[in-house]
């Protein structure tokens, strides 16, 4: 192979992996506070295992959210994802929760007062990224990865198909030529089924759920179609291997094809950059990318605790920019505001819209008409192309 064909490889995880779960928990609970409070703050973590849900962390918000909600907020998470199985069901777990008051050390560096900003809720790099493999941006191993389970979700939910557990894995190897992804090299699919279907079945459920995701004449030869490869898989979830919150993160960005700062997205609410300057990296770099001025773009944001301003904004168009990097670097700070306060505005994120991006990936969906994935809209792309002379 040549420098500019070679194999790629990115994975997905379902709704019902348990990591997974525990990360719908805690932007179920994340979102619980921003619908009675836009202001609250959350940092909240969860564990599970064999019946068992543990929440801990810190939150800032209404005194009437209390443990009994938190853990009857859980107990829906549990239903809407599917589990009602010995091991683990949500009408039966045991939940516990620990949470508690925010610091008020971190609230102090944090909190506008005076002539003081709102400062960033902790240190850290984020990262963004973009390319032309797919309509939305993403690269394709990833966005393949994640549309086989989503279509075996909706199938499950739905009753079309039987037999099925909630707790399922992807894995999308890429063949590519000449730098552009050209067909799959081998497809992994294992997913928690009934003890009363066969491995040999189980592949013909999911057959059609990949090849309705791929791209025609894409499938892989099937041989390298592997389905439940241990050859059973009905203990999952929760029950087959504990779960925790923040666990999955390039699942939730970008399958590896690119950069991921330090930290998790789930359990925070928007004041944490960790998850906000990640979307507005993601929002930048795609808008970008939609403008032509290049064909991949990769946008790091940095911050330190308690200060407003990013320490610096650095932008890589791998060679296939239209424009200086540092030029670009100069509009995108005049177009939005990236300190914590202005991200949040210009993106609408101090709303409850958070559970919805638990599984299946943070980017690559399509914006919903309520403001969920607003950080996928590419609203900046005419002022873009206006202030490098484009129309």
């Amino acid at each position: 192979m040549s420098k500019a064909d070679y194999l790629f490889t990115s994975e997905s995880v379902s709704e019902g992996h348990p990591d997974k779960v525990c990360d719908r928990i805690s932007d179920a609970i994340v979102d619980t506070y921003l619908s009675a409070d836009q202001h609250a703050r959350v940092a909240l973590e969860t564990l599970a295992t064999t019946n068992f849900v543990l929440l801990a962390g810190e939150v800032r918000g209404p005194d009437s959210i209390g443990h009994d909600i938190l853990k009857e907020v859980t107990r829906k998470a549990i239903h809407d994802i599917g589990y009602e199985q010995h091991g683990f069901h949500w009408k039966d777990a045991e939940i516990q929760s620990h949470v508690h008051s925010q610091s008020t050390d971190i609230a102090m560096g944090v909190d506008a007062s005076g002539n003081k900003d709102e400062g960033a809720g902790d240190q850290g790099v984020m990262f963004g990224y973009a390319c032309r493999e797919t309509d939305v941006l993403m690269p394709a191993p990833i966005h393949l990865a994640h549309g086989i389970l989503k279509s075996m979700a909706k199938a499950r939910h739905s009753g079309a198909v039987r037999g099925l557990g909630p707790d399922s894995k992807s894995q999308v190897t890429l063949l590519y030529a000449n730098g552009k992804p050209a067909r799959a090299a081998s497809i992994v699919v294992s997913t928690q089924h009934s003890d009363k279907l066969s491995q040999d079945e189980v592949r013909e459920i999911v057959r059609p759920h990949v090849l309705k995701v791929l791209p025609e004449g894409w499938m892989c030869d099937e041989e390298n179609f592997y389905v439940n490869p241990t050859g059973r898989f009905v203990i999952g979830g929760p029950d087959g291997d504990a779960g925790l919150t923040g666990r999955k993160i390039v699942v939730d960005t970008y399958g590896g094809a690119a950069p991921h700062g330090g930290g998790a997205f789930s359990g925070k609410d928007p004041s944490k950059v960790d998850r906000s300057a990640s979307y507005a990296a993601r929002y930048l770099a795609k808008n970008v990318v939609a403008a032509g001025l290049a064909d991949k773009c990769t946008i790091q944001l940095a911050y330190a605790i308690g200060v407003s301003k990013p320490l610096s904004v650095f932008i890589d168009t791998h060679g296939s920019g239209q424009v200086e990097g540092e030029k670009l670097s100069a509009v995108i700070q005049e177009i939005v505001d990236l300190s914590p306060r202005g991200i949040r505005e210009h993106l609408a994120l101090n709303r409850p819209i958070y559970a919805r991006t638990a599984a299946y990936g943070h980017f690559g969906r399509r914006p919903d008409d309520d403001g969920g994935f607003s950080w996928e809209r590419t609203d900046l792309v005419e002022t873009l192309k206006s202030a490098f002379g484009g129309t």
